[in-house]
């Protein structure tokens, strides 16, 4: 049996970490409200320029934009979202095994520094990666996604998908791999973006005149839409990075109640076979000495 003293000291111990992981679970619960928030403020704006995307498909011609043409996948590009710490249980290390199913060749640019991490140390053809704060600015995420619209328009890559976590609630985060680009149809893309916001898809049926004419909204609103639909999904991931350490660390920290209790009660015995151990010495003693 360890001595008291060893005991105390893991005790002491435990209890710092206990205290460590409840202040961890409280900043990341915060946290994780204004991301769910930042995501739902986020989805009237992305629901009503799919519903703008739908009511001008019928006016235009599907090859009109580089986005809608379909090409030979012979590299794709693939958007890597993850976190900056860890902490977060098996969060990252879903997203890394979505990244090891892909066989086929591919480039990869990295949200996150554990993605960059990863992929660095797996050696794969890694192009670039960004940095994204707790608040989700829209200019971090849109300067990583414009950097990968203009290697699809330059021909480097093929495709350009994204992998992160889709929040689905606080418990359950899904790793998901979503195509982007190419779009292949405007009906398709809006059902694609409905179908993140959780809104239902529909038509509407009024009259819409486009200024100056169907065309030139296209061509401004296609790159728009590609913007919002990626930050979405960023949004989606910071989210899902908040719930999972929350999670992670009320687990931590009921584990150390637990271990608390347990050492206590080992401290409780340890001290109980030392006081019976002194006065068996003592009681011997004075026997000896009559």
């Amino acid at each position: 049996m360890a001595s008291t003293r060893d005991i105390r000291r893991r005790i002491k111990s435990v209890k710092n970490t206990r205290q460590i992981t409840k202040a961890m679970e409280l900043v990341a619960a915060s946290k994780m409200k204004k991301a769910q928030q930042a995501a739902l403020a986020s989805r009237p704006y992305a629901q009503l320029m799919a519903s703008m995307l739908r009511a001008l498909a019928p006016q235009v011609e599907e090859t009109m934009h580089p986005f809608l043409v379909r090409r030979t996948i012979r590299t794709r590009g693939i958007l890597l979202i993850t976190t900056d710490k860890g902490l977060c249980g098996p969060l990252n290390g879903n997203l890394f095994k979505l990244v090891g199913e892909i066989k086929t060749p591919a480039k990869f640019v990295a949200i996150g520094r554990k993605g960059a991490q990863f992929l660095a140390r797996t050696k794969r053809d890694f192009l670039a990666d960004f940095q994204l704060h707790d608040r989700v600015p829209f200019n971090e995420v849109k300067v990583a996604i414009e950097f990968m619209m203009k290697q699809y328009l330059d021909g480097v890559i093929d495709t350009v998908e994204v992998i992160y976590s889709r929040f689905r609630n606080t418990l359950v985060q899904e790793p998901t791999l979503r195509t982007v680009l190419p779009l292949g149809s405007v009906a398709e893309s809006t059902v694609a973006l409905h179908a993140e916001t959780g809104a239902i898809s529909k038509t509407d049926t009024r009259e819409m005149l486009f200024e100056p004419n169907p065309r030139q909204v296209l061509e401004a609103l296609l790159p728009f839409y590609v913007n919002r639909y990626i930050y979405q999904l960023a949004l989606s991931g910071k989210a899902s990075e908040h719930s999972a350490r929350m999670v992670a660390m009320k687990t931590a920290k009921d584990n150390a109640t637990k271990l608390l209790g347990d050492l206590t009660l080992e401290y409780n015995k340890a001290r109980q076979a030392a006081i019976t151990q002194e006065i068996l010495e003592i009681a011997a003693a004075q026997f000896s000495g009559t």
